[in-house]
């Protein structure tokens, strides 16, 4: 059955974290997209008490940041998606269209976020290592 390289490419990105785009192309079955859901879920079990606590959540030193990078690699990976070349992706998953502006687009849209949700896991971990050693 023939994948979509731009759908694949806009799953990852928009639904990385939660590994979507595994299950589209791979199926169930695949153990790599239900770590990236599990990782998700931890993380956002990590800051559910961000809101009561705020900044002084005990678990947020590790929950932002691994959250960040869950959602840094999905957009990653939906830029190696977009920009894969047509005759592997036509190897691997079926006929690719290589005039399709939706992947192009999709790893400009990854890279946008990707950079910011990676910013902001250093910017944080940056923080709290000079607020502990300080």
């Amino acid at each position: 059955m023939s994948r979509s390289k731009a759908g694949a490419a806009w799953l990852a990105v928009l639904l990385g974290a939660l590994g979507a785009h595994r299950f589209y192309l791979h199926g169930f079955k695949d153990r790599w997209a239900h770590l990236h859901w599990l990782a998700t879920l931890t993380a956002l079990w990590g800051l559910r008490d961000l809101e009561r606590l705020g900044t002084d959540a005990p678990n947020l030193s590790w929950a932002l940041p691994l959250g960040c990078a869950m959602l840094a690699a999905g957009a990653l990976q939906g830029i190696v998606l977009a920009l894969s070349s047509d005759e592997r992706w036509e190897a691997r998953f079926g006929q690719a269209n290589s005039s399709n502006w939706g992947s192009v687009l999709a790893a400009v849209f990854g890279l946008l976020t990707g950079g910011i949700y990676l910013m902001t896991a250093i910017v944080y971990a940056a923080q709290r290592y000079f607020e502990l050693n300080s």
